[in-house]
């Protein structure tokens, strides 16, 4: 996957957090990512990897 997203973009995962959304927000990027669920704001840290593996798309941009 290519590398279109950046801080503070909210963006759709694969999977939806238990609260039943799955739309978050890009919080801190480096070697793991820092995610916020915007259903319950519940801060997740998760791999890069792992991240764009699960990363469905950008709805929202931070431009």
């Amino acid at each position: 996957m290519n590398k279109d997203y950046q801080l503070n973009d909210h963006v759709e995962m694969k999977k939806p957090h238990p609260c039943g959304t799955n739309h978050w927000q890009i919080i801190r990027m480096g070697m793991d990512i820092r995610i916020k669920c915007q259903g319950c704001d519940h801060r997740v840290l998760i791999p890069r990897k792992k991240f764009e593996k699960g990363l469905k798309k950008v709805l929202k941009s931070s431009d």
